[in-house]
């Protein structure tokens, strides 16, 4: 993680880049990025979503790789581990979804 912050780090100062990337900037392009990989899959069947062809799979790494440049960028803007932050969500999802009420159910933490 500490590599791939100091690349994009280093990709960004190198273009002078860092004067657009605030907060708000960096989450609107998360989010304009996170909707490209809906668009991959936006009138798939279940089935052909598991089965993609090797240039679709190709364009979701790319999709993927931009998503990832930016929840990077943005959780070092505020010095936030994103590994670390996803455990920690990992386990308080484990106290909000436990085993014995959420197995098999697609229900919200609320309706169990």
């Amino acid at each position: 993680m500490n590599n791939l912050n100091k690349q994009i780090r280093d990709f960004v100062k190198e273009r002078d880049w860092k004067q657009f990337h605030s907060p708000k900037n960096l989450a609107m392009a998360l989010s304009v990025e996170s909707a490209e990989i809906v668009e991959i899959f936006q009138w798939l069947t279940q089935e052909q979503s598991y089965n993609l062809d090797k240039d679709k799979k190709s364009h979701l790494e790319q999709e993927i790789g931009d998503v990832m440049i930016y929840l990077t960028n943005l959780a070092d803007t505020f010095d936030i581990d994103p590994i670390k932050a996803a455990k920690k969500k990992i386990a308080l999802n484990a106290k909000k979804y436990p085993i014995d009420k959420s197995k098999g159910l697609a229900k919200k933490y609320t309706e169990l």
